[in-house]
């Protein structure tokens, strides 16, 4: 089976796995005990905080774990638009579900939602977002690198606009954390998720940085664990697992340019054709594809029947039926969105599966000539 999944999850690294063993036999304590057991895996537990905060450039007093980067977002959105004066929040139309979500609930409380365009590149505009804000906004949600198609978002310039108006911004980071460097910008937003599974370390597992100089309203009020912002039990052995994974994950982003450029050169000539941003805004193991007169789900489909392991879009997203958000976002129609499907690179991916996906992807496509 070849795997070209990565933007859904990634298998865990060795090491990583060791890591969670080990934790999980040495440090079962609960972290809020007072014994020495617990005492062992609070030392565990701070000492990963340390690693996640070094790897983002804050400061660790505002680095919550969380059970996923779902998680993150929602406790982060939330957490920020309740605590402001205003009702009005922009994010953009190709964020991840679960900032839909938080989204969707925020407008069932009376706020109202502004929901900004991509460009044909699928870059949020800087300009029209500055013009989207209102003397009540109390909160920006735009993504550092979407899911979908891989486009890198201008982060820095949106907080600069976003302390400009003191609104707080809050980055999605999940598909770019360990792959970019977020120390650019991080010192200048208010909050940022991340994820696990997407870096080789275990599922359930994430974390949400909330500026602690920014006034946050808890999403559930009168827990304890996390400084009272994230309640239950802490899942040690996930926590030291995932900045094991923090500290030995590696992005080769050189070599992921040369499998992208290979693929994209194998593929000219054929209905396929690639859904991306200019090289300076596009992580190049993130692949938006399509192949006209072919649903995305069908060539998902025969793919896996061919061994190889891709998918329509975000997994979060499995069971929509509208096709992909950011090239909706992008002004794309409907049925070209339906044409869609990703495939994203990983650790492990070589040039040869890429020369076995091509050859799958021009039988596909002569199928298709076929039946028309």
């Amino acid at each position: 089976m070849i795997y070209l999944d990565y933007a859904a999850t990634t298998p865990m690294m060795d090491v990583s796995i060791e890591a969670y063993c080990a934790a999980a036999r040495e440090a079962f304590g609960n972290t809020s005990s007072l014994h020495d057991e617990g005492g062992k895996a609070s030392f565990l537990l701070e000492s990963s905080r340390d690693v996640i905060a070094k790897k983002l450039g804050v400061s660790r007093d505002g680095v919550i774990f969380t059970g996923s980067g779902t998680e993150g977002n929602i406790l982060a959105i939330l957490s920020l638009a309740r605590a402001g004066d205003g009702k009005h929040v922009i994010t953009s139309s190709a964020e991840h579900t679960s900032v839909h979500a938080a989204m969707n609930t925020l407008e069932r409380e009376g706020y109202e939602i502004t929901k900004l365009p991509l460009s044909e590149q699928g870059i949020v505009d800087v300009e029209l977002l500055e013009k989207s804000i209102r003397p009540d906004t109390s909160l920006i949600s735009i993504q550092h690198v979407n899911s979908e198609i891989g486009s890198i978002q201008p982060v820095l310039e949106i907080a600069k606009v976003a302390r400009k108006y003191n609104i707080p911004y809050h980055v999605d980071c999940v598909q770019s954390f360990c792959k970019l460097d977020v120390t650019e910008f991080s010192k200048y937003v208010d909050a940022i998720t991340v994820s696990a599974h997407k870096i080789g370390g275990p599922k359930g597992c994430g974390a949400v940085y909330l500026n602690p100089r920014r006034r946050i309203l808890p999403l559930f009020p009168g827990v304890t664990h996390e400084k009272g912002l994230r309640g239950g039990t802490v899942d040690t052995p996930a926590v030291y697992a995932f900045a094991t994974s923090v500290e030995h994950y590696q992005y080769d982003i050189n070599k992921f340019w040369k499998l992208r450029n290979q693929l994209k050169a194998s593929v000219q000539g054929t209905n396929c054709y690639f859904i991306e941003a200019d090289e300076a805004h596009q992580l190049p193991s993130i692949c938006g594809m399509c192949i006209k007169g072919a649903e995305g789900q069908y060539v998902m489909l025969r793919l896996n029947e061919e061994g190889i392991c891709i998918s329509t879009g975000s997994a979060c997203d499995i069971n929509s039926k509208s096709g992909t958000k950011a090239i909706l976002a992008m002004g794309r129609s409907l049925s070209e969105a339906r044409t869609f499907f990703r495939i994203s690179f990983g650790i492990h991916t070589t040039e040869e599966e890429i020369q076995q996906l091509r050859n799958a992807l021009i039988q596909i496509d002569q199928e298709i000539k076929t039946m028309k």
